[in-house]
C-alpha cells in the first residue's frame, strides 16, 4: 500500500564562524598598468558561485562589467585571507571586504582625478565604464588608463579588511550573540510511501529562502537545488554501514546517492530583507539550503504512516522495521 504525508521543515542560521572566534576576510584590488582592475583575495572556490558573485560586487563599486575585472584567487603568495569556504561566510564577509576594498579604490581614483581635471571637489565625480568623470560635464574626464599612466612603474592597490560581529557565548548562562546575520529557511515536502517495500518517493517539494538581498537569483536557484539534493541524500540514501568503526558501504554499489530521477521539481521562493550589515544586502545560503531538508521529509513520513523515525538514514528496512514495530505496539495497547 502506498501512503501519502506532507511535512514540514525550518531552520535558522548563523552564518561565519561565530561564538567569539575571529572571523576576518581580507581583500585587494589593484588598478594595474593596462589600466584593468585586478581583484585578489584568497577565498576558494568549491562550486558555490564564490568567484562570479565576488566579482560582481567589485564591478558593481566600480562601474564596470564583470568582464572588466580579473580575479586572481587561491594562490597564498599574492593573495590575502579571506578565511575558508566554511560556515556560508564568503558571501558576508569576504564580500564585505571586497566592498570595503574597491570603495577606496574607487576614492582614490577621484581625488587623482579631481587633481588631473582641475576640478574644485569630489562632488558630482563618478566612476563608470571604466572612467572618472564630472556628472554635470562628461567631456571632463579621466580613462582608468590615464589614471595608471600617472602612476609611472607603481600600481593603485588598495586593502580591504572586515570582521564579523560576533560575541561568546556566556558558558554559565549559555546566552550571547554568538552569530551575526542570521538567514531563515523553510522546506515543504509531500512524500508517497511504500507500507510493503519501505521505498520513499518525494512527490513535491517547495524551498523558501531568506538571501538578505538577491545579487544573483540563478546562482541561488542553483544553491536551493544543490542543497536539496544534498539534504535528500542525507535522509533517505547515503548509508555508511557503520559497523565497530568499519565503514561497510564504502563504493557506489552499496553507497547510494540521489540521482536526477530521485529528485522532483523544486519550486524556489526567494525572500529578499536586506540585512543592512551586509555587502548589498546579501547574505550566505551555502549550508542553510540542506539544513531543513531532512526534517521535512521525516515529518512527512510521520505524516504517512503514523511513525516518528529518529535515525537517519530513512533505509527501506529501517522503515519497514519501525512500521511493524509500530503495529505491534498499538496492537498490545490495544488500539488496533
Amino acid at each position: 500500500m502506498k501512503k501519502r504525508g506532507i511535512g514540514i521543515g525550518s531552520t535558522f542560521y548563523g552564518t561565519g564562524y561565530g561564538n567569539g572566534f575571529p572571523d576576518v576576510s581580507k581583500a585587494i584590488v589593484e588598478l594595474s598598468q593596462e589600466g584593468e582592475i585586478v581583484l585578489y583575495v584568497g577565498a576558494t572556490e568549491v562550486g558555490q558561485g564564490a568567484k562570479t558573485i565576488l566579482t560582481q560586487m567589485a564591478a558593481e563599486v566600480l562601474g564596470v562589467s564583470v568582464e572588466d575585472i580579473t580575479l586572481v584567487c587561491e594562490d597564498t603568495s599574492i593573495t590575502p585571507d579571506a578565511g575558508t569556504a566554511a560556515a556560508s561566510r564568503q558571501t558576508y564577509n569576504t564580500g564585505n571586504a571586497i566592498k570595503r576594498a574597491c570603495e577606496n579604490l574607487r576614492d582614490e581614483m577621484i581625488k587623482i582625478a579631481v587633481k588631473q581635471l582641475g576640478l574644485n571637489s569630489s562632488i558630482g565625480v563618478k566612476v563608470e565604464n571604466k572612467k572618472v568623470y564630472l556628472n554635470i560635464f562628461p567631456d571632463k574626464k579621466v580613462s582608468f588608463k590615464e589614471i595608471a599612466n600617472l602612476q609611472g612603474e607603481e600600481t593603485l592597490k588598495t586593502e580591504g579588511i572586515f570582521t564579523a560581529q560576533t560575541t561568546k557565548m556566556d558558558e554559565e548562562t549559555g546566552q550571547g550573540a554568538p552569530y551575526w546575520p542570521y538567514t531563515f529557511s523553510v522546506y515543504g515536502v509531500e512524500v508517497e510511501v511504500d507500507t510493503e517495500t519501505g521505498l520513499v518517493e518525494i512527490t513535491k517539494a517547495v524551498c523558501a529562502q531568506d538571501v538578505g538581498k538577491a545579487i544573483n537569483p540563478k546562482l541561488i536557484e542553483g544553491q536551493i537545488d544543490g542543497g536539496f539534493a544534498m539534504g535528500l541524500g542525507y535522509a533517505i540514501f547515503e548509508d555508511l554501514g557503520l559497523h565497530n568503526g568499519e565503514i561497510k558501504h564504502n563504493r557506489f554499489t552499496n553507497y547510494l546517492i540521489p540521482t536526477a530521477l530521485d529528485v522532483p521539481d523544486l519550486d524556489k521562493i526567494i525572500i529578499e530583507a536586506p540585512e543592512t550589515t551586509a555587502p548589498y544586502g546579501a547574505k550566505g545560503i551555502g549550508e542553510p539550503v540542506m539544513i531543513a531538508v531532512a526534517p521535512a521529509i521525516l515529518n512527512a513520513i510521520y505524516n504517512a504512516v503514523g511513525v516518528r523515525i529518529t535515525e537517519i538514514p530513512i533505509t527501506p528496512e529501517r522503515l519497514l522495521k519501525a512500521i511493524k514495530d509500530n503495529g505491534k505496539n498499538k496492537l498490545e495497547e490495544g488500539k488496533i
